[in-house]
């Protein structure tokens, strides 16, 4: 039976044995290219899907583009230099298949899983955006053409690939955390009801709740460790605003903040806060009985490790506690690094996780491998955020989360 990710770092877990090898290292960042292997790849959606850099990777040519906006199909034949365009997915997959072997889709999140489930059928490869998924049952319709095609499926998740939480995972696989046994994580991005209308016509994005926009904070612990989120009580914030009634998704919630727990029995605190006075921010803070780390906060708090310490200190009550060492941690640029070919060593958007999407899928294709968001990483990243908003829905009940392992 193929190890999997999870299984690995699970057992490093259990054992105190953390990933730190090379050999390890290679399989999931394996940055040299393949002599004399291209994969040809075609990208679907205009707008986010012009944001990636499959025309820099030495192994990776653009072959077919499409965008149902005309303005759109133009970026992308201007951004990515391909003449193969087409004004719908559906009529280049019907006309033109042999021009490529996977395809990257930037779609609305509705159409997610129709999209890469016609993609798998035609024998394609497939990296979607975020999220995987809008229900359990897509969760599970998702999971299954997967297996049943065989072919290489990722999410084009940022989060996992956020310089900071790099360094995390390195500190995972390294010991240096001890036990986690807390996380927190926000994604705070007021002011999205600018997105919510175009020409006066409702988007996708109209009242879509929050919660199910997940991936970008769920990632930071189970990119992380690899543990499972199990179970969740979720409390939404609603106000009756002009621009969110009548929305489609029967959503009342600008804002939910959730608290999970782990198979592990980890607490796992999760923001997504689309509304009201506060900076926007993708970070995360993952406490350990050894150590702590504190990405920076948009307030001006540089990124911080806490280390336990014999020392002590008093409380402003006269009381002794332990007094740990506070550092401030001077971010490492990770794609500046070999963990990337060389022409993918630049900044790129989302905290510096672009050029990574692009290799890891790019890589994992050629070598035959799962790429680190596979489709079980996908939708246990996806599915607890659906379960969360039922949840608020439901007054913060308590609620069980399915796997799709």
């Amino acid at each position: 039976m193929e190890r999997t990710r999870r299984d690995f770092l699970a057992a490093a877990a259990a054992t105190g044995i953390y990933a730190s090898s090379a050999a390890w290292r290679r399989a999931f960042f394996a940055a040299n290219s393949i002599p004399g292997k291209k994969l040809r790849i075609a990208v679907v959606g205009g707008r986010f899907g012009a944001a990636f850099y499959w025309h820099e990777h030495p192994n990776c040519e653009v072959t077919a583009v499409t965008d149902l906006r005309p303005e759109r199909r133009e970026r992308l034949r201007r951004v990515y230099r391909c003449d193969n365009v087409f004004d719908s997915m559906e009529i280049m997959l019907k006309e033109a298949p042999e021009l490529f072997d996977a395809v990257a889709i930037f779609t609305e999140a509705p159409n997610h899983v129709p999209h890469t489930i016609a993609c798998l059928k035609a024998g394609k490869h497939v990296v979607c955006a975020v999220p995987a998924a809008m229900t359990l049952e897509e969760c599970a319709a998702l999971r299954d053409m997967v297996r049943r095609t065989g072919l290489t499926y990722m999410m084009a998740e940022t989060s996992y690939w956020q310089q900071h939480t790099i360094s995390a995972r390195k500190f995972y696989q390294e010991g240096a955390f001890g036990r986690i046994y807390a996380a927190y994580s926000m994604y705070r991005h007021a002011g999205l009801e600018a997105l919510f209308f175009e020409n006066g016509k409702p988007t996708w994005r109209h009242g879509f709740p929050p919660m199910h926009y997940p991936t970008h904070c769920t990632a930071h612990l189970i990119g992380v460790t690899g543990e499972r989120l199990v179970e969740v009580y979720c409390v939404g914030y609603a106000e009756d605003v002009p621009f969110f009634r009548n929305n489609p998704y029967k959503n009342p919630f600008l804002n939910e903040t959730a608290l999970f727990r782990t198979d592990r029995g980890t607490s796992f605190q999760v923001e997504v806060w689309w509304y009201g006075a506060h900076r926007g921010c993708e970070r995360a803070e993952w406490y350990g009985t050894k150590m702590s780390f504190i990405t920076a906060t948009p307030y001006g708090q540089p990124p911080l490790v806490v280390r336990s310490s014999p020392s002590q200190e008093l409380d402003s009550g006269g009381f002794v506690r332990a007094a740990p060492q506070v550092t401030r941690y001077k971010q490492p640029h990770w794609w500046a690094t070999d963990m990337l070919p060389e022409p993918l060593r630049h900044d790129s958007g989302h905290h510096g996780s672009h050029t990574f999407i692009t290799h890891e899928f790019v890589d994992a294709v050629l070598r035959g491998r799962k790429p680190a968001v596979d489709v079980h990483e996908a939708l246990a990243y996806t599915a607890p955020g659906i379960v969360a908003h039922q949840s608020a829905l439901r007054d913060g009940e308590l609620l069980k989360i399915p796997s799709f392992d």
